[in-house]
């Protein structure tokens, strides 16, 4: 019987070892994919936004509603799709995705200076690892959060379309700092739902569904990414 039980925690052992190996490369692909995808678009927001002739026929006609609303039709479209599409299908339209959001973020570099937008790049990216450092090691539960950060990103969605038509300072600097202060919360909480996920399907093996997730979860942090950048740039950066 004892010998029984020392194989049992032996195998035991082996398996959340294994499992703690696959988890780690699994967080490895889901970041490193977030930056391939962060730096398309920045070289595309980049490329297009010091080019005026080209930010003038996007941004100076009808064209600038599409570039504005396609990454969000993607990106419930992927999430349709994903079932249906292979890993490699997937990443490709991640990236494509990824590619549009520089062009829908090229007016930012016609709006404020390059130096104020380079600073709040670097504010977000340490912000963005403290808060998914947290999110990864915590063993705080944030499940919790899950629904309240959605309710606020239905509010604040709301306030941004209202804030269209208002065009209130006041909303619009509420709207930024509600904003950072919800994408930071789901940085950490998505962090946690990727870890998760991976645990709960590991034992599985399945790896088509361990290489898609691994997109989805670097699309959802990318998201979050873009969107504090975003926020904090609205009152961090200096107009031009």
């Amino acid at each position: 019987m004892a010998d029984y039980q020392t194989i049992r925690t032996i195998g035991a052992g082996a398996r959340t070892a294994e499992i703690d190996v696959g988890l780690r490369a699994h967080m490895n692909k889901v970041y490193g994919l977030m930056s391939v995808g962060m730096l398309l678009t920045a070289a595309v927001a980049w490329g297009v936004g010091t080019n005026e002739t080209m930010l003038n026929a996007i941004f100076a006609t009808p064209l600038k509603w599409v570039v504005m609303f396609a990454p969000l039709i993607m990106v419930f479209a992927f999430g349709a799709l994903i079932n249906r599409l292979s890993v490699a299908a997937a990443q490709l339209f991640f990236y494509a995705y990824a590619s549009l959001m520089g062009l829908s973020l090229s007016f930012i570099f016609a709006v404020y200076t390059g130096t104020s937008i380079a600073t709040t790049f670097l504010v977000t990216a340490i912000a963005f690892a403290g808060l998914s450092l947290y999110g990864y090691t915590t063993k705080r539960d944030l499940s919790g959060m899950g629904t309240f950060l959605m309710m606020g990103l239905i509010g604040l969605v709301v306030a941004s379309i209202v804030n269209i038509f208002l065009a209130s300072s006041a909303l619009a600097f509420a709207v930024s700092v509600i904003g950072v202060l919800i994408f930071a919360g789901l940085t950490a909480y998505d962090t946690q739902s990727i870890k998760n996920e991976y645990i709960e399907h590991a034992a599985h093996g399945d790896e088509a569904w361990l290489g898609k997730s691994a997109i989805m979860g670097a699309l959802r942090l990318y998201m979050d990414f873009i969107n504090m950048f975003m926020f904090l740039l609205q009152f961090l950066g200096n107009r031009e």
